[in-house]
């Protein structure tokens, strides 16, 4: 069962939660010691997602069939083989990207001219875009985190359909934190100290913690450069970089041998715990993480660990409709004053050494996270997240260049960007999947904003669209519905029982070691913030 744990946290408190025989996630004791092995990836670059103008006759022969080829761990797949929610066109793309658009249909439309100390306190600004006070505002970036650690498209292309088998995801299926570790101090020495090769580099910003950065350019260090896409989801990594080191020490007094090797399995079944025991039931529900793990998978049923574009592509990017406008970065750090920010500021010009935005790739005293902002340190200044709904903050309507330039041309516009890609994995309509699931199918009435396009999109919805319209309905975007909820769960505990590296595939029963102040055997967010000394109280703000 998972048990409510106040302030939006739960705890999944059920008994043996091991790997099935059959692959489906229902449990017997011989999947507890059976162990499938999961591949490794690579790191090659891809071609970058770009858009192309293609004739729908070249659309329909690229996406290679419903089927696709076979399903390997270091490609992406299918978990639903369903028709395609609509046929290829340019009315198609003209229509999406119209949806997805700045002041389109999806924009909260948030007065940016307001400021970004407003748009978190006024709550007559809010209307448009509403708060969600069972989640915490770091949900959404441990969601980002959680996501650059098990998939990264490089070689596909917006509105292009493609055979997901063909595509290669750059990150391993699995929790491991690989975007993170890369392949250790031996394959990635980059990321580790030289006098110490147990532990990461970490440098400073002035006050607190960094990423490490070329002393030219500023670009990060990372394994997955996504990790510096903004401030927030670089201090997550920066943290986590910490927390590695901090487990590191407390090895080294123990006298534990390996401790690399140690550290990073404690580091990853603390992280994989927080992912099942407090990340999952605020996103999916406690019902849905109960189902899952007592009546096993149903629909992510392979026996190794591989991507579904239904994830990739849909069901986890409803963590861009969960980002607020703008964020209190710290409470202290702007000239002894709170900084304030949009979380991207269309505004903003690039290239200026300490932005007025949350952008990434920039070092100056600022510009570091206070995380009594994201999670709740019980101090009372903890934040909400938005709700999961069709309101995506209006800042993510327009990225930085930088934000995008990895991954090609097309719309700065992320919503578009992500209707796009419905195109691109000939992405099931959110309709057809429902009935396959036997739950409850919105109606057109449901989507009725969608009929001025003439396209049937009401009756027929891009994926990504019917998961948060779903959430919307269905949960007053509290949290997913059963489509979108179904999936996610479904993915991260399958990924989790494929991987034999895991404590779901290694321990069941195993409880975590560190301290926390949830009490024994328990471990939240805050707490490896606080093993990791970037608490509030270490800081002492």
């Amino acid at each position: 069962m998972v048990r409510y744990f106040g302030n939006g946290d739960f705890r999944y408190l059920g008994g043996t939660v091991g790997r099935s025989d059959s692959g489906t996630g229902r449990v017997s004791r011989r999947g507890f010691i059976s162990a499938v092995g999961v591949g490794a990836v690579g790191a090659g670059a891809g071609a970058g997602a770009v858009l192309e103008p293609v004739a729908a006759s070249d659309r329909t022969r690229a996406a290679g069939g419903l089927a696709g080829g076979q399903i390997t761990s270091d490609h992406f797949g299918r978990m639903f083989q369903l028709p395609a929610f609509a046929e290829p066109s340019d009315e198609l793309t003209a229509a999406l990207t119209d949806l997805g658009k700045p002041g389109g249909l999806l924009d909260a439309k948030d007065d940016l001219a307001k400021g970004p100390v407003a748009l978190i306190t006024d709550q007559s600004l809010l209307a448009g875009n509403r708060d969600n006070t069972t989640q915490t505002a770091g949900t959404t970036f441990l969601g980002q985190f959680i996501d650059h650690d098990i998939t990264l498209d490089q070689g596909s292309k917006l509105g292009l359909p493609t055979d997901p088998t063909t595509s290669k995801n750059n990150r391993t299926p699995a929790l491991d934190l690989d975007s993170v570790y890369g392949g250790g101090p031996l394959v990635s020495p980059q990321l580790y100290r030289t006098d110490d090769p147990a532990k990461f580099r970490v440098e400073s910003g002035g006050l607190f913690e960094d990423l490490p950065r070329s002393p030219t350019t500023l670009q990060a260090v990372l394994r997955d450069r996504r990790n510096d896409e903004h401030m927030i989801i670089a201090g997550l990594h920066v943290a986590f970089l910490i927390f590695h080191n901090s487990v590191v020490d407390r090895l080294r007094t123990e006298g534990v041998e390996n401790e690399f090797d140690e550290a990073r399995r404690i580091v990853r079944w603390h992280y994989q715990w927080i992912v099942v025991h407090e990340f999952l039931p605020q996103l999916v529900g406690p019902a849905m993480v109960d189902d899952v793990f007592g009546g096993g998978r149903k629909y992510y049923t392979s026996a190794i660990g591989y991507m579904p574009v239904e994830f990739q592509g849909a069901a986890f990017r409803v963590g861009h409709s969960m980002v607020r406008p703008s964020y209190r970065a710290n409470l202290a750090g702007d000239a002894g004053k709170p900084f304030f920010g949009f979380v991207f500021d269309p505004a903003q010009p690039e290239g200026e050494s300490d932005p007025a935005d949350l952008r990434g790739g920039a070092r100056a005293l600022r510009r570091f996270i206070g995380w009594q902002t994201f999670f709740d340190f019980g101090d009372g200044e903890v934040k909400p997240n938005k709700r999961i709904d069709t309101h995506i903050s209006t800042p993510l309507m327009t990225l930085p260049a930088a934000a995008i330039r990895a991954f090609g041309n097309g719309p700065t516009s992320l919503p578009a960007r992500n209707l796009l890609r419905q195109v691109t994995w000939s992405m099931p309509s959110g309709q057809a999947i429902a009935k396959q699931l036997g739950v409850p199918v919105l109606s057109s009435a449901d989507l009725s904003e969608l009929r001025s396009y003439s396209l049937g999109l009401e009756r027929s919805t891009p994926l990504w669209y019917y998961v948060l319209k779903e959430a919307e309905v269905e949960a007053d975007g509290l949290r997913m519905g059963p489509v979108g909820g179904r999936i996610v769960a479904e993915v991260l505990i399958g990924l989790l029982q494929n991987d034999p590296t895991s404590y779901v595939a290694v321990a069941p029963d195993w409880r975590p070691s560190l301290p926390s102040t949830a009490g024994t055997g328990e471990f939240r967010m805050v707490d490896l913030l606080t093993v990791a000394g970037v608490d509030p109280a270490s800081r002492g703000q």
